[in-house]
């Protein structure tokens, strides 16, 4: 089971990503458990395997709007459906990739798979999932963590 360190370590690499990137802050809403189920998913979602020490997934995913508005943020004005998905595939892999940073080497990340236009595909390899609410000017996403 995940303690409250582990968690943090995904908030703050959330909060960090929209801070450095769009020099704006996120906020989070309180993280949630969801046993029963599927987490959900936005039009958009960047999954990281996760195999190692932990094994799972990682995902982030969020609708159109806003990721449109953080590519305009960092000054790219391709809003192109490709561009929109390498974005969210960037923030899934950099929020893993700092969460690797501090439980270390063995928390193997794989490189983002981007799901869109097809919230069926997004899955969690069990039933216990943690999702952390993203707020981010007037757009809600979320970061799941799915991770034995």
């Amino acid at each position: 089971m995940f303690k409250e360190a582990e968690i943090r370590t995904f908030i703050e690499g959330t909060t960090n990503y929209f801070e450095t990137s769009a020099q704006q802050s996120a906020t989070v809403g309180s993280p949630y458990l969801v046993t029963d189920g599927n987490p959900g998913a936005y039009e958009y979602t960047g999954v990281i395997g996760v195999t190692g020490a932990r094994k799972g997934v990682v995902y982030f995913t969020a609708p159109r709007g806003m990721l449109t508005v953080l590519l305009m943020r960092m000054q790219e004005t391709d809003t192109s459906d490709e561009n929109i998905k390498d974005l969210v595939g960037e923030v899934a892999n950099t929020i893993s990739g700092n969460a690797r940073r501090d439980f270390g080497k063995n928390f193997v990340i794989s490189v983002p798979v981007v799901i869109a236009h097809d919230l069926e595909k997004v899955t969690t390899p069990h039933s216990r999932s943690f999702v952390i609410p993203i707020n981010w000017r007037t757009h809600s996403a979320k970061l799941v963590v799915c991770l034995e």
